[in-house]
């Protein structure tokens, strides 16, 4: 797609625009802290920004940094947790600031690359070039669902559903990017996104990389999520069979969820107990 300077401006002012009169406002919008900026990017995949909420400030009061959270039993990181979701988040998030501290320890700082920050456990390229750009305000080129809805809608109105390619997208975020405050743009951008999807039919529903997100009733993830809030509030642990009574989970599905959990360090059991790792 050809865009030409004039094109470049009027799409900037229309976003730009739009967030000076209804930009949202958060708390990790007034913190440049990357401490606060990886918590608050790792809490919001897969998150509605209203359950984030609670939970960020809740988090920060408890673990204020890299090294009060490296230093935390699982189980509190875990518990703190709960609500969430998608409980391996808070794992790799402990995994990475245990990582940061080793580093700050030797002398050097918080890493504030892409390449630094995706090496780090359960941060992907998305997260770290957010990090980039929120914590230090550098010019990343990334997507994620809102931002995919805004370009989809100014720039493939056209297109069928499931056609549009990321890769076609990431052209033009690099192309209209706004150097000068990326930090700025990329709320702003958010923020459309997030009101556009309000107001006419979903345009991510055109993405190739659409995915609906699966029933939670009765998912591995309803599994996961019960083991992890029984055994936070249990120190002696709790047997299987218990927790299939107390969350009425089937027991098979929570004997996969266990497996799953086992195998990612996050739980260990004895043979009939299962506690928190």
């Amino acid at each position: 797609m050809t865009l030409d300077a004039d094109k470049i401006t009027e799409f900037r002012r229309s976003i730009l625009d739009f967030y000076e009169r209804q930009g949202r406002d958060f708390p990790w919008r007034h913190t440049v802290n990357p401490y606060e900026i990886l918590v608050s990017e790792i809490m919001l995949q897969q998150t509605q920004t209203e359950r984030v909420l609670p939970k960020y400030l809740a988090w920060l009061e408890r673990f204020p940094d890299v090294q009060t959270l490296a230093a935390a039993p699982l189980a509190d990181v875990l518990a703190l947790w709960s609500g969430l979701g998608y409980n391996r988040r808070a794992r790799f998030l402990q995994q990475a600031c245990r990582l940061i501290r080793e580093r700050i320890a030797k002398g050097g700082t918080f890493p504030d690359t892409p390449e630094e920050l995706d090496a780090l456990p359960g941060i992907g390229p998305y997260t770290a070039r957010a990090v980039c750009t929120f914590a230090f305000n550098k010019p990343e080129v990334f997507i994620e669902t809102n931002i995919r809805s805004v370009f989809i809608f100014f720039f493939f109105p056209a297109a069928a559903g499931l056609e549009v390619k990321d890769s076609d997208l990431l052209v033009l975020i690099e192309k209209t990017l706004y150097r000068e405050n990326p930090r700025l743009w990329y709320y702003a951008l958010m923020d459309y996104g997030a009101a556009l999807k309000k107001k006419v039919e979903n345009p991510s529903r055109k993405s190739r990389h659409y995915t609906k997100q699966s029933r939670f009733e009765g998912s591995l993830r309803q599994a996961r999520g019960a083991i992890i809030r029984q055994l936070v509030n249990s120190a002696s642990g709790c047997a299987l069979y218990d927790i299939a009574r107390k969350e009425n989970i089937d027991p098979e599905l929570l004997e996969k969820a266990a497996s799953a959990l086992a195998a990612e360090k996050i739980i260990t059991s004895d043979g009939a107990l299962y506690r928190i790792r």
